[in-house]
């Protein structure tokens, strides 16, 4: 058992003093950059943290006031994540792209509780008819991995990765039980910096801020029951009861478990009394899926980065910033069966020199994205899911597909768009769109039903269909063998549509994404040899960014 401290302490384990860190959220005392650290890696990881602040979309005149870096370097480093596909320069924009989800997708894959947890989590989420949420410690404050959120005019809006403050949640009260007392000097000095909690963009900040008393008596008062309770601690009428989820090996607590739910529908009291029964039950049955967890297998680590980088370097000269580049690889070496890697197997990893290697770690663990191990080796923080991962963790397949259409449509002179099947099966509408500056060009509405087996959209995704449920309808069955459709003025007269399919993650069919022509523009073979080919790439890059999306993440199709 941890000893007892002064009585307005909560029991903390003895333990040496971490190293300072940089002055990040959740982190209050500033540490002097180390000397081997990376300037530019720096720089990119603040215009990353900037862009997430500010919901994914930023000036680059709005990052170069708010990093205070010099414009021409803003403009470099934006460039650089453009060219590594972790953000889209729209005009003076710069918009957070889902290949940028893969470091978060790191971090989470080697942490492994989503995959094993959140089944759980959705089941009691769907008994309860309420929002269900897992979340870890991330120094002072807890950090959302998973969430199965009702939809309901009043609903919960937090975001995986989204940081909150622990002193405002119930999950922060069982974190506390564990703070060492450095973690509680921290915490007291973060608190006399920022006592309106304007350090953490996800929650309201407070006028009339909690003293300290109150958090270290509701923290007491969790490690003796072995629950908490959030009365209406973050915003009037959010309530919450937390409970631990233990790791087995170590006892600690590997995550928490929450209901959250409105007073119009449940006080305090009623999920204490109603809900924290079930939730208890539930984590149960998490911590007997983690004791009952086969090791992981490792997956294959990233390929071919050193050699990427370089390669761009050449193209792009000076406005390729190769070290931010280098330096990002870095993170997506971790991954599930490669949660703690040493220097080498890093660099073996990602095909980076150790130098280099070293170099980025010596960085991130200045950053607070990487810990160094008793045993040489470095682990993810869950500080990396603040580099891009909260505002598209509730992106859709929609917003995922229409940049990738203004670029088809741009290339081919053609309107294109994104097409669904309904809930009938029966017919499409189309979710998006991007329509050809013609004088005559189609015009495909917007979620407006049209009979699935008179558009070429329709005809991909009902091929989708039959295979999936075993059907072998001739003409479907040509369309899977050949991968599209082609359809000839059979919904219009003069309209010619050809369209792919999209596919999820695990193969299967869910959208369909169309090229139409005017038929006095392109005939039959134009549209086949002409349209196609770019039309079957364009699908293939949306399909990455939506597998990338939907690792961790539900992505609604509409």
């Amino acid at each position: 058992m941890p000893a007892k401290t002064t009585p307005t302490t909560p029991p903390a384990r003895d333990t040496p003093d971490a190293p300072e860190t940089s002055d990040l959220p959740g982190t209050p005392v500033p540490s002097p950059v180390p000397e081997e650290a990376v300037t530019p890696l720096i720089r990119g990881i603040a215009v990353l943290t900037e862009l997430t602040a500010a919901g994914g979309t930023m000036s680059l005149s709005g990052l170069e006031r708010a990093t205070g870096l010099a414009r021409s370097t803003v403009d470099r480093i934006a460039a650089t994540l453009a060219r590594m596909g972790y953000v889209r320069l729209d005009g003076r924009d710069a918009v957070l792209a889902p290949p940028v989800m893969e470091l978060g997708n790191a971090y989470l894959a080697a942490l492994r509780l989503p995959a094993l947890l959140s089944e759980r989590a959705d089941a009691l989420a769907d008994d309860l008819d309420e929002s269900v949420s897992l979340a870890v410690a991330d120094r002072e404050g807890i950090r959302f991995i998973h969430q199965a959120t009702r939809r309901r005019a009043m609903s919960l809006s937090f975001r995986i990765g989204d940081l909150l403050p622990a002193e405002r949640t119930a999950p922060g009260a069982l974190f506390a039980t564990e703070w060492t007392d450095t973690d509680w000097r921290h915490w007291h000095i973060r608190r006399a910096k920022d006592p309106e909690g304007h350090g953490f963009p996800a929650v309201p900040p407070r006028r009339q801020p909690a003293s300290p008393e109150d958090f270290t008596r509701r923290t007491a008062q969790a490690e003796a029951e072995g629950w908490a309770l959030d009365d209406q601690l973050i915003e009037p009428g959010l309530v919450a009861v937390s409970a631990p989820v233990r790791d087995p090996l170590t006892s600690r607590i590997a995550c928490v478990a929450s209901v959250v739910s409105h007073t119009s529908r449940h006080t305090a009291a009623d999920l204490r009394t109603t809900l924290l029964p079930r939730l208890r039950a539930a984590v149960a049955a998490m911590e007997e899926d983690l004791r009952q967890a086969p090791p992981p297998e490792p997956g294959p680590p990233p390929t071919g980065l050193a050699i990427w980088t370089g390669a761009s370097k050449q193209e792009l000269g000076r406005e390729f910033v190769e070290s931010l580049a280098r330096g990002l690889t870095v993170l997506t070496a971790f991954g599930e069966g490669r949660s703690a890697l040493t220097l080498s197997e890093v660099a073996k990893a990602t095909g980076l020199a150790r130098a280099t290697t070293r170099r980025a770690l010596i960085t991130y663990d200045h950053l607070g994205l990487v810990t160094p191990t008793p045993d040489r080796a470095f682990t993810l923080t869950p500080r990396v899911l603040s580099l891009g991962f909260p505002p598209l963790s509730r992106t859709s397949l929609p917003r995922i597909a229409t940049p990738h259409l203004t670029a088809l449509t741009t290339l081919l002179h053609e309107s294109t768009s994104l097409a669904v099947l309904t809930a009938s099966g029966t017919d499409i509408h189309h979710t998006t769109r991007a329509t050809a500056p013609h004088v005559m060009s189609a015009d495909l509405p917007l979620n407006t039903p049209l009979p699935a087996g008179a558009t070429s959209a329709g005809r991909v995704l009902l091929a989708g269909a039959a295979r999936q449920a075993g059907r072998s309808e001739t003409s479907l069955t040509e369309v899977r063998a050949q991968g599209y459709a082609l359809m000839d003025e059979e919904l219009e007269e003069g309209l010619r549509t050809i369209a792919v399919p999209v596919r999820d993650r695990t193969g299967r069919t869910v959208a369909a994404l169309t090229a139409a022509t005017h038929a006095a523009r392109r005939t039959r073979e134009e549209c086949v040899h002409d349209i196609l080919p770019t039309l079957t790439t364009t699908a293939s890059h949306i399909e990455t960014d939506l597998h990338v999306a939907s690792r961790f993440t539900r992505v609604p199709l509409t």
